[in-house]
């Protein structure tokens, strides 16, 4: 073994039996009794909150510092160009610094919405879980088989029930064929018009002869005569 293993083999011994490492322990063991109290999704997102904020003012000191440098390079301008070039310099720097907050700040949103999307998420789920123990002790004290033999005799209640109204409302006493009866009504009139014309003498006989055709009046033909002339005279005024 050379010199130098030796040399590290007797430095890690040394290091392992010397009071450091037992201090680092329980450093260790305070840290790991710290990790229990875990910030609270609630004081992540306003430490974020917090954070965007700040860097948004910073955004408006740069912004500001920016337009001061570049009034600083057009004052200059061709006069002083050392002092201008000096002003358009800062000016870049400034600008590299807000491109580096807006991407910050864009992390920062991120990572902020995805912490409030999981923390609704996990309020929603214990709420969830509640409901369903609120919902397993309603149901605790309820047979399936017992809600099924109760529907049944519902069920069986109700035919009786619609049995018993329909005795009820039906008609008591004798019942007749409603079509005998306006049969035997007919037979009735109809006996009553034959002895109705029997009273009368029967009915009056046709007579035998022919019957005289009408004849057109003399004045009727003299009208129709006019008529005809007067179409006459208008055929010819057409032609």
């Amino acid at each position: 073994m050379s010199k130098i293993s030796k040399l590290f083999k007797g430095s890690s011994s040394s290091s392992s039996s010397s009071p450091s490492s037992s201090k680092s322990k329980h450093h260790l063991r305070h840290h790991h009794h710290r990790s229990k109290g875990d910030p609270s999704p609630q004081e992540a997102i306003n430490r974020l909150r917090e954070t965007e904020e700040m860097l948004t003012k910073k955004q408006e000191y740069l912004e500001n510092r920016i337009q001061q440098e570049i009034a600083t390079a057009k004052k200059h301008g061709t006069k002083n160009k050392r002092a201008a070039l000096q002003a358009l310099k800062k000016k870049k720097r400034l600008e590299q610094q807000l491109v580096q907050i807006d991407g910050t700040l864009s992390t920062i949103e991120f990572q902020r919405e995805a912490l409030e999307n999981s923390h609704t998420n996990t309020e929603v789920l214990k709420n969830m879980g509640f409901a369903a123990k609120a919902m397993k002790n309603v149901h605790k004290n309820m047979d399936v088989d017992k809600i099924d033999d109760l529907m049944q005799d519902i069920t069986e209640q109700q035919d009786v029930a619609r049995e018993i109204s329909e005795a009820i409302s039906g008609p008591f006493g004798e019942q007749f064929d409603e079509d005998e009866l306006l049969a035997e009504l007919e037979e009735l009139e109809q006996q009553e018009l034959e002895d109705n014309m029997e009273s009368m003498g029967g009915l009056p006989s046709v007579p035998s002869t022919k019957l005289p055709s009408a004849r057109p009046s003399q004045s009727t033909t003299t009208r129709r005569k006019g008529e005809d002339d007067d179409m006459h005279m208008l055929a010819s005024w057409a032609t």
